[in-house]
């Protein structure tokens, strides 16, 4: 396992434990974020931060399983880039799934103080041409 894969480990951790201090880790304090949801982007671990912590507190009982697919990682000495297929489940606390949806994960890391860091995210889905409507589900 390289130190990218157990970035993706910890990210999926982090989100099933509603860990905003854990997630929050995993990203570099000038890390850029283009989301899919609602702002264009986030500059610094600051806003980032915001966003996240209101994400996961928003959850209630529910948790949130994140699954990663065709996973493609090219590590550097000191940089490396990951792309993903993430599929986020929303899970009732009675174990029940509610929803999901997915979408492509693009990271760019850097080797700082001995461990990667996240400086780079970017979150997409693919936009229908005749309706204009996020596609969630491959």
């Amino acid at each position: 396992m390289t130190g990218i894969d157990a970035a993706f480990d910890a990210y999926r951790d982090a989100v099933w434990t509603r860990d905003a201090d854990a997630l929050l880790a995993l990203y570099a304090p000038d890390v850029r974020i283009f989301d899919t949801w609602g702002t264009w982007s986030y500059e610094g671990i600051e806003g980032w931060a915001a966003s996240v912590r209101g994400w996961l507190g928003s959850l209630g009982a529910e948790r949130v399983a994140v699954a990663v697919a065709d996973r493609r990682i090219v590590e550097g000495q000191d940089m490396a880039t990951a792309s993903a297929c993430v599929t986020y489940a929303a899970i009732a606390a009675d174990g029940r799934r509610l929803r999901s949806m997915q979408n492509r994960l693009s990271w760019v890391l850097a080797r700082r103080d001995g461990r990667w860091l996240i400086v780079h995210e970017h979150t997409s889905v693919p936009i229908g041409h005749d309706d204009l409507k996020g596609i969630l589900q491959r």
